[in-house]
């Protein structure tokens, strides 16, 4: 009796064991039935099978439709092979996926299995407004994604992108470009080895060495990693970027211009080269336009002057260039802390001007330079450089001038206005005009003999080998002439005298104290 209990305990864990994998087998073997489904030939003039042509396969000739899944495909001829669901097609082959894809090639080898097609001889894939040429093409309908290697053009509503190698991710509307790639239409060319193209944005991804020619306003652009909107001309640049003009060139460690606006960012180890005026403007943010010709520039903000001779560095808070109204004049203003080093002259004042064109340095707001052993200072300066006589620095209103001679030894010069008269960047002439006043030591040919003290509403000031050769009191001089050992300290210096030797900058990296 228990052998009986046993043997039917056990008949049924077999039946168990059965049924438990025919159920776990069956969805496989449903999944594979379904795999596996047979090309439908839906159409052909023309049915035959000749072993002595080709083996194990059916030869459809004019008209052809085959049907397979979600596949249609036409051709003029074909071979369906049995016991397979592959087709070798010839001629006018165009395949429609889901209504959505569409494929044209002169031939067309598709494996069903694999849901895989190789195309031949002008190859055309296209979904919606976008269409893909090329001589080659593999497409994998599973997951619906083209490669080329043999050269590729793309054309869709906005570009046509050209390449050695491309992969098109047809379900993303997304193209990967490899090699001599070229995208381009009446606005901008750009070329490189490497980028992502999305289709219905028309947003470029970069990667690697980039140039864009921005046709429409003659701007450069150069990055090694970013993005460029085909449709707005936007683009953000985020390794080694460059914008570049016919004027000027700007670098930075991240930059963002809008092509549709002329006008941009740039953010870290900013530099602005202005070749036209020899200058390069450097910080740690801009802001730019091309349009309007203007550029600030902040945080660290430097310019540089450059000549044969010496060049000019200056350091302020805020940097701004921008037109003038004459032509081709360019104005640059810095404000806020102004400080600048040039080997013969430095200089210190709140806000500074500079016109480009006619260079000509206007500074305001306490102003002060410094000149070999000489400080000018007024409420104005203006320095003009000429190019066949000599520069002039203009100093308006309380215009001092003091050169050490020697420690607590000073000539000063004071007046309402005065003109200096810079040769061979050395102090040639002082003319003085109003309330003139003059503090000097005089020599003879045993030494200093005693300080002179000259005042006249006019004054005229020679130098030689930078000391005072002459001076000429014009109009209703006052002179008097008192021996070194009758000074007395108030008797060395003129009223307003404050000499600033602690606030002059002593090199081009010095300009940066505060």
């Amino acid at each position: 009796m228990g052998h009986k209990i046993l043997n039917r305990f056990n008949n049924r864990n077999m039946h168990f064991k059965i049924g438990l994998i025919l159920v776990l087998l069956f969805p496989a073997i449903l999944s594979y039935s379904q795999e596996r489904k047979k090309i439908d030939i839906i159409e052909a003039d023309v049915l035959e099978y000749n072993e002595n042509i080709i083996a194990d396969a059916q030869r459809l000739i004019g008209n052809v439709l085959i049907k397979h899944n979600d596949v249609l495909m036409w051709c003029d001829s074909a071979y369906a092979y049995s016991g397979s669901n592959k087709v070798d097609a010839f001629g006018h082959v165009h395949i429609n996926q889901g209504d959505s894809i569409q494929l044209f090639a002169d031939f067309i080898n598709y494996d069903g299995d694999n849901a895989y097609a190789r195309s031949i001889g002008n190859v055309k894939l296209i979904k919606l407004t976008t269409t893909l040429y090329t001589d080659t093409l593999d497409y994998d309908m599973d997951r619906n994604i083209g490669f080329y290697e043999h050269n590729g053009k793309v054309i869709d509503s906005t570009n046509t992108l050209t390449s050695l190698i491309g992969r098109y991710f047809v379900d993303l509307d997304q193209i990967n470009f490899y090699q001599n790639v070229n995208t381009f239409n009446d606005d901008y060319h750009l070329k490189n080895d490497t980028l992502i193209y999305n289709t219905i944005t028309g947003q470029i991804e970069i990667q690697g060495p980039t140039f864009i020619e921005d046709k429409k306003d003659s701007t450069n652009l150069y990055a090694e990693k970013g993005w460029y909107n085909s449709k707005t001309s936007r683009s953000e640049l985020t390794k080694n970027p460059k914008v570049s003009n016919n004027k000027q060139t700007i670098t930075g460690n991240y930059i963002e211009y809008d092509g549709e606006n002329s006008k941009g960012i740039a953010l870290g180890n900013v530099e602005i080269t202005d070749i036209e005026n020899s200058m390069v403007v450097r910080g740690e943010k801009t802001n730019y336009s091309k349009s309007l010709e203007i550029a600030i520039v902040t945080d660290s903000a430097q310019l540089i002057i450059f000549s044969e001779e010496d060049s000019l560095f200056l350091h302020a808070d805020t940097l701004k260039s921008y037109p003038d109204t004459i032509e081709n004049e360019n104005i640059i203003s810095a404000y806020w802390g102004v400080r600048f080093f040039r080997n013969n002259i430095q200089g210190k004042c709140d806000s500074l001007i500079y016109y480009t064109k006619d260079s000509i340095v206007q500074m305001y707001t306490s102003p002060v330079l410094w000149s070999e052993n000489r400080q000018m200072s007024s409420e104005k300066i203006e320095m003009k450089s000429k190019a066949n006589a000599p520069d002039e620095v203009v100093l308006t209103n309380n215009a001092f001038i003091i050169s050490q001679l020697d420690t607590g030894m000073f000539d000063q010069i004071k007046g309402k206005e005065m003109t200096a008269y810079i040769e061979n960047n050395s102090l040639n002439k002082i003319d003085v005009n109003g309330s003139g006043q003059t503090l000097y030591y005089a020599q003879d040919e045993n030494g200093i003999i005693g300080l002179n003290k000259a005042e006249s509403s006019k004054i005229y000031i020679t130098f030689q080998d930078g000391a005072i050769h002459r001076i000429s009191l014009v109009s209703k001089p006052e002179g008097l002439l008192k021996p070194m050992g009758q000074l007395t300290d108030p008797d060395r210096t003129l009223q307003g005298f404050d000499w600033k030797q602690a606030l002059r900058p002593i090199s081009k990296f010095d300009i940066f104290r505060k």
